[in-house]
């Protein structure tokens, strides 16, 4: 009985070290995450864009840290199953009453794969599905502040009761003139409720944690009046005066789409109990996957865990079969879809054309550049996986030979865990957001003009598409991103319309770029020659190049040049750099400025 009671003690030991090892990574995020609004304060946009990219390598980091204690102290690689089936069972019995429960799986999960060095596991050793309810979860204690602040106006008191909403937020910067704001919120408001009449139920109820992202503060939460419920977002800004100022009234699911989009970086919002904010925001954009809120709120290990959850049980619940995904294919990344499934996965190859003069690892980089800058809205997020699973039978015959072909060294094909079912491991893939490629969306609206050349609705689509392109990279730029291939067929259409860029492989910080004007020939030799009669540095850029591979087209060109037309001067993309450069970081909008309620100057 004595290697029983051993075991057991040491099981509950090596149980207790990785809870502890938890509550260290969440008790780090969320005091960075608090910070936040200092920085917002303070205007200290640097600050707050580095604490971005900073606090999103903390979870590895803390994993890493949790294995190297359970090694060293337990030889915890080394020791039986059996321990480990009970150190789940002792883990389980931490989560009761535990305020994030279902992260602290999830770390659980990272911890012992990493140990046991696996890369299958049975549902033993890991939490495959959850084990702890997260549902009414709350901090009780009486000083805790609640996931979400209810508000009751009456017609009387409508205006004092959102002053009063707001000024709960404790921001410790003045109003430039709180109240003309919020006179100006109600007035929007209105516009949404039937009749205006107020209902018995009337209240607003916002979450108790700010949003905070780029230069921004949001205050989220709801309207409720009778049957009706009105999502709503106050986005708050600076002024140039040093004064805050909300900026504008955003109500509705789709509007609140757009501010939570993939696109988007990672808010920074303090939560005592994030399963309480996942389910609030969930009330409030009810199609939006609950994978996407963990994401949204930096929490992107959680957010890889429930979208994988979510895949699973798509795969059980679905037949169809993964195949090449249309499009023109890329010259670095092999791309598939499951048709009935709304993302794509994407390889690198193991080879790539002599004009690609990349690596993998240089590739992983420019997806990791990506995942810790701001993205604007206009680049989409990537889920990483390594060793990842999927039935032999799910896959065309098409595509296992792409992958045979072009990236063999991420494939095997076998029978992992001897029962007869033969798998397809990807050894490293990405995956996105499924949307329309920009050039596939540009070709229904050509097509369509050639079948009726007064097609309003195909010229439409076309000078929509063709002027959220050029308001997309205008956007990157802004956020120091050049592109480097911005063909065509390398942007996507959301569901809501807008161009988001989607292939990274050649990205560049604007500020490391040289734009460059192309020089006049020297002689009627160069004029006439084929070949570039000057010398080309590496990061030389000549924007002015860019027409011939992208306007072609006789009405794309002469929508591009009446909106866009500065993107082919040197001297737009220079200036942008030099102000980057003094340390100027730009505005950057979730919402259409004829949203915005006065034309601030703003910080």
């Amino acid at each position: 009985m004595f290697p029983q009671r051993l075991d057991s003690t040491v099981a509950y030991s090596i149980a207790k070290a990785m809870m502890d090892g938890f509550n260290r990574h969440y008790q780090l995020f969320r005091t960075e995450s608090a910070r936040a609004q200092h920085r917002f304060e303070t205007r200290d946009w640097r600050g707050q864009q580095r604490a971005q990219r900073e606090r999103i390598e903390f979870y590895d980091l803390r994993v890493k840290e949790c294995v190297m204690r359970l090694m060293k102290e337990f030889g915890a690689d080394k020791q039986p199953m059996d321990v480990w089936e009970q150190v789940k069972l002792h883990y389980i019995g931490l989560l009761v009453n535990h305020h994030q429960p279902e992260l602290a799986e999830t770390f659980f999960n990272s911890v012992t794969t990493k140990i046991l060095r696996r890369a299958h596991f049975q549902n033993d050793f890991i939490f495959v599905r959850p084990a702890v309810s997260t549902e009414y979860i709350e901090n009780e204690e009486p000083s805790a502040r609640p996931t979400y602040r209810s508000y009751y106006p009456t017609a009387d008191n409508m205006l004092s009761e959102t002053l009063r909403m707001v000024r709960d937020f404790d921001l410790r910067v003045p109003f430039e003139d709180l109240e003309r704001d919020a006179a100006l919120v109600l007035e929007a408001m209105k516009r949404h409720f039937e009749h205006g009449r107020l209902r018995a139920n009337f209240q607003f109820q916002a979450l108790s944690g700010l949003f905070f992202r780029n230069k921004g503060a949001y205050v989220v939460g709801k309207i409720i009046n009778g049957f009706q419920e009105v999502p709503f977002a106050l986005p708050i800004l600076h002024n140039t005066q040093g004064r805050l100022v909300i900026d504008a009234a955003l109500f509705g699911e789709d509007d609140l789409l757009i501010l939570f989009s993939f696109a988007r970086a990672y808010f920074m919002v303090d939560m005592e109990v994030p399963s309480a904010y996942v389910q609030f925001l969930r009330s409030l954009m009810p199609r939006k996957p609950r994978a996407e809120f963990y994401n949204a709120l930096g929490l992107a290990k959680q957010g890889k865990t429930m979208f994988y959850r979510d895949f699973l049980f798509h795969m059980r619940h679905s037949s169809d079969k993964f195949r090449i995904a249309p499009g023109i294919k890329g010259m670095v990344m092999l791309v598939f879809d499951l048709p009935s499934f709304p993302f794509v996965f994407k390889v690198i190859k193991d080879y790539y054309p002599p004009q690609k003069d990349t690596t993998r690892e240089q590739i992983r980089d420019k997806y990791l550049l990506v995942k810790q800058h701001d993205r604007v809205g206009r680049m989409a997020d990537t889920l990483e996986f390594t060793e990842v699973g999927f039935p032999r039978d799910r896959f065309t015959d098409e595509l296992i030979a792409e992958i045979q072909k072009f990236a063999p060294s991420q494939l095997e094909i076998s029978d992992r865990d001897g029962d007869g079912d033969t798998e397809v491991i990807l050894k490293h893939c990405y995956i996105e957001r499924r949307m329309i490629p920009l050039n596939i969306y540009l070709q229904e609206a050509f097509d369509a003009l050639q079948v009726r050349s007064d097609d309003a609705n195909a010229r439409a689509q076309l000078e929509r598409a063709v002027i959220e392109y050029g308001n997309a990279i205008k956007d990157l730029v802004a956020a120091n991103i050049f592109p480097g291939d911005m063909l065509w067929k390398n942007f996507g259409i959301t569901r809501h319309g807008k161009v988001v860029f989607y292939d990274y492989d050649e990205i560049e910080y604007i500020t490391d770029c040289n734009f460059r004007r192309v020089p006049a020939p020297r002689h009627e030799e160069d004029e006439m020659s084929g070949e570039v009669w000057y010398t080309v540095g590496k990061h030389d850029v000549f924007p002015e190049t860019f027409g011939p591979f992208l306007l072609g087209n006789p009405v794309v060109r002469e929508v591009f040049m009446r909106h866009h037309a500065d993107l082919l001067d040197a001297a737009f993309w220079q200036s942008h750099k030099e102000r980057i450069a003094a340390g100027h970081v730009h505005d950057v909008f979730p919402y259409e400025r004829d949203r915005r309620f006065l034309s601030h100057a703003l910080a």
